[in-house]
């Protein structure tokens, strides 16, 4: 009898281990969702690995990466928010520090060909460079991150299961963050489920997503929710007076204008524009319909009618406003292994 149990044990002890390696080494690596369009980052330069995708996920939570240790990536970029600062209309950098801009959210980033409000940065491997040193931000330089992540000996054996080698550069950690923020993907909500055809639109959705192809989808483009484009929105200039794209190309056709964003899981990332000044759907939905202030260069879409703005009624808001809704994606948000503390050993 004895015996029976030591072997019963022996028996449970490896299937139950059996079990734990195989839901903690798991590893799926970049997938394009068949109704997505063709993705617009260069992969062939970055193949995404499995040692590649931690390493950058260890990197984007690390707080090493600014010059006090104090303010990582995952500071102002939540997973429960999309990867966005909750709550924070400007994100806060070094001592509380506020930035001049709302944190944009981390999703489908393989699909962009531009980054940050303004499209300063034109490459994902570059754009953390942007963070990284602004001495609001993080307050770094990368060679000194560099210099601090060869102190650590437990990055050595990181970038040999990433790259190959125990070799620490920056080029290496630019690459890996872009491995871990490119499987930051963003496809099953209930939309996308609609989309392949397990499951169907309320009326009020149905109704909401029929006023959104009238009226919202020719710079939110579906499936991404965004056309990548840069448009004034009539939005009035804050105390901060940011001009926007003006920044990067001094021409005066861009000033005030913004990078569109998506639409997806938009309630897990309020507050709403560059600047974070709408706190709820229905207050930015208003602004279009009421407060689009006309400029010399605002965007022709708002011109179509006799006042400046998109005329919803508080039906067709609350119509729109349920199909949103549908493009939040709970298992993105809640994805273990995009979170801080998940590790595949």
């Amino acid at each position: 009898m004895k015996k029976y149990i030591v072997i019963s044990s022996v028996l449970i002890f490896m299937i139950a281990f059996a079990c734990r390696k195989d839901q903690t080494s798991h590893f799926n690596s970049f997938t394009t969702p068949s109704y997505f369009p063709a993705t617009s980052y260069h992969f062939e330069t970055n193949q995404i690995t499995e040692g590649g995708f931690y390493l950058g996920k260890k990197l984007f939570y690390d707080s090493l990466l600014s010059i006090d240790n104090s303010t990582s990536c995952g500071t102002c970029h939540i997973p429960t928010s999309a990867f966005t600062h909750h709550g924070h209309d400007l994100s806060h950098g070094l001592n509380g520090t506020l930035t001049k801009r709302n944190s944009p959210a981390i999703m489908n980033l393989a699909w962009s060909n531009s980054f940050m409000w303004d499209g300063g940065i034109h490459d994902l491997d570059l754009q953390p460079i942007s963070p990284i040193t602004n001495p609001i931000e993080m307050g770094e330089t990368m060679d000194h991150v560099v210099a601090k992540l060869k102190q650590q000996p437990n990055y050595k054996n990181l970038f040999l299961k990433a790259f190959g080698t125990e070799e620490i550069t920056g080029d290496k950690l630019l690459k890996a963050l872009s491995q871990f923020m490119l499987m930051c993907v963003s496809n099953n909500a209930k939309y996308d489920s609609v989309k392949r055809g397990q499951t169907q639109f309320t009326p009020t959705e149905q109704a909401g997503y029929n006023i959104f192809l009238q009226k919202c989808n020719a710079c939110h483009n579906e499936p991404l929710f965004t056309d990548n484009s840069f448009r004034n929105t009539g939005l009035k200039p804050s105390i901060l007076n940011d001009s926007g794209r003006y920044k990067i190309t001094l021409n005066d056709r861009d000033m005030f204008t913004f990078k569109v964003p998506s639409l997806r899981n938009i309630t897990y990332t309020a507050p709403y524009m560059h600047d974070g000044r709408f706190y709820s759907l229905d207050a930015a939905l208003e602004h279009y319909n009421s407060q689009v202030m006309n400029m010399p260069n605002i965007d022709p879409i708002f011109r179509r009618e006799t006042i400046p703005g998109i005329r919803l009624s508080a039906d067709e808001k609350n119509k729109l406003i349920a199909f949103l809704k549908t493009l939040d994606d709970r298992s993105f948000v809640t994805n273990p292994m995009l979170g801080e503390n998940y590790s595949p050993r």
